[in-house]
């Protein structure tokens, strides 16, 4: 039995929307979709999977690029060619800069100044040294007051009862070189992090004679400084030419520094340091966004990014690409375990998906 208020059909809702209205929505609808079709977004492949009881719950996409033992591009999934902001991958680039500007580092001191450090103790106690040795104070930093990168480091800064401090912040060891080499050449010290500061004109050079590539964007780093540009092939062929570079030029003091003193460069429990540790004469930096960039003492090199700057991601995709490179280590199974704990257990890992 039906009653005569269900008898009848309900109005289309375009009967409810004005005809200028709805004319203007088709217009919009069809200029978008043409628009689409005539220049569509490119779709980066997908390099990671987020495996669930073993369910995709998700994907990292991203692009790869690899390059041969010669500088030849090997392998390129993804936009390889685009600029990027490498992060703190550009970090050996800015740490021979400083030596470019006469300031004599090395060892330990020249690692952390190429460092995303992790805030532990023998990392502020050496940036701490190393301002008083150049006659600064912490006052002239200019990174942002931070916590320590690590998370355990973190927990127990915190419970200490310290608060967020610019020794703490992860580049705290790269602005002390910066303006160490800056008081050395009696260049203005409250001024560093300007892109025209001598300095900095310094590195800009350096990222563009490593890369092969122009700078064509320059932004500003979550630590202040500025933040240049480069495709990940440009990437890529920057660390290549720091492991291959004559002794002692900039580059290579750089490379070696940061290969014989990695746990300055990021932490005891770091995947970069990990890397470097286990494989002697890799060169490795990861950069925030989810960007890694490495080179193998023969010349080979590779950089990737995470298009969603997931940094989980980082190390199942690296050590994937290693293998796929012929790198064999215990320590590729150590970078590429992150698992997903669900009720405090295991029930699933981040993979790489190529």
């Amino acid at each position: 039995m039906t009653s005569s208020s269900h008898s009848s059909s309900p109005a289309p809702i375009s009967a409810a929307i004005p005809p200028a209205i709805s004319t203007a929505v088709s217009t919009a609808v069809s200029t978008a979709v043409s628009t689409a079709t005539a220049s569509p977004i490119p779709t980066s492949p997908v390099l990671a999977e987020v495996v669930r009881s073993g369910f995709v719950e998700g994907r990292h996409r991203g692009s790869l690029v690899v390059l041969a033992a010669d500088g030849s591009v090997e392998t390129a999934w993804g936009e390889v060619t685009a600029p990027v902001f490498p992060r703190s991958s550009n970090k050996p680039m800015q740490a021979a800069a400083v030596l470019r500007a006469g300031l004599d580092l090395s060892g330990e001191r020249l690692a952390l100044a190429a460092a995303s450090h992790s805030g532990e103790a023998f990392h502020l106690d050496l940036v701490r040294t190393m301002l008083d040795e150049h006659g600064l104070t912490p006052d002239h930093l200019q990174a942002p007051p931070d916590l320590p990168l690590d998370p355990v480091e973190a927990e127990a800064y915190l419970a200490s009862g310290r608060v967020r401090d610019r020794l703490a912040m992860n580049c705290s060891g790269k602005h002390t070189a910066m303006l160490a080499a800056s008081a050395l050449n009696g260049w203005p010290l409250a001024s560093y992090l300007d892109p025209d500061h001598p300095l900095q004109q310094l590195v800009a050079e350096g990222v563009r004679d490593a890369s092969g590539e122009d700078v064509v964007h320059v932004g500003t780093d979550g630590c202040g400084a500025p933040l240049l540009a480069l495709s990940l092939t440009g990437l890529a062929r920057a660390f290549r030419q720091f492991v291959l570079a004559e002794p002692g030029t900039p580059e290579r003091r750089v490379a070696d520094a940061m290969r014989a003193h990695p746990e300055y460069v990021a932490g005891t429990r770091r995947p970069d340091t990990w890397l470097m540790r286990a494989l002697p004469g890799v060169l490795s930096k990861m950069g925030a966004e989810a960007v890694q960039a490495v080179a193998l003492p023969d010349g080979r090199a590779l950089a990737f990014k995470i298009d969603d700057g997931a940094s989980r991601a980082l190390g199942p995709v690296l050590a994937r690409v290693l293998r796929t490179m012929g790198v064999e280590s215990d320590v590729l199974a150590r970078l590429e375990d992150v698992p997903l704990l669900g009720g405090g257990v295991r029930v699933g890992e981040i993979r790489a998906a190529f």
